[in-house]
């Protein structure tokens, strides 16, 4: 595979690294909600000496039912990843849906 590994900041993934945990909530429901989780999960990550990559998605566009809660939005979700990007001091990434979203999203985000 000519992309294995890969380097994510100080992080490399794939052949060779070391196990990488890439997790947090499925949605962005609310700031306080997304700091708590991303607080939690690199003070544990910290503690095993794993790596950790947050993730959360500003918008699940892939719910079964057209009145699911899709999640914050594009701007207000980069907010708060840039947030916990910034305060946390780790890598974040998130899912696009759409190309025009790639930009904005690679300006925050240090993973698509």
């Amino acid at each position: 595979m000519p992309n294995n590994p890969v380097q994510i900041d100080q992080i490399q993934c794939g052949k060779g690294g070391e196990l990488t945990v890439i997790s947090g909530p499925c949605v962005i429901d609310s700031r306080d909600v997304v700091m708590t989780i991303a607080e939690r999960m690199k003070t544990t990550c910290d503690g095993l000496n794993l790596p950790f990559i947050f993730k959360a998605s500003f918008d699940k566009a892939n719910r079964t039912s057209l009145n699911s809660y899709r999640g914050v939005g594009l701007e207000a979700g980069l907010k708060i990843l840039a947030e916990v990007r910034d305060e946390f001091r780790i890598p974040v990434t998130t899912d696009i849906h759409l190309p025009e979203q790639s930009k904005p999203t690679g300006e925050v985000c240090q993973m698509l």
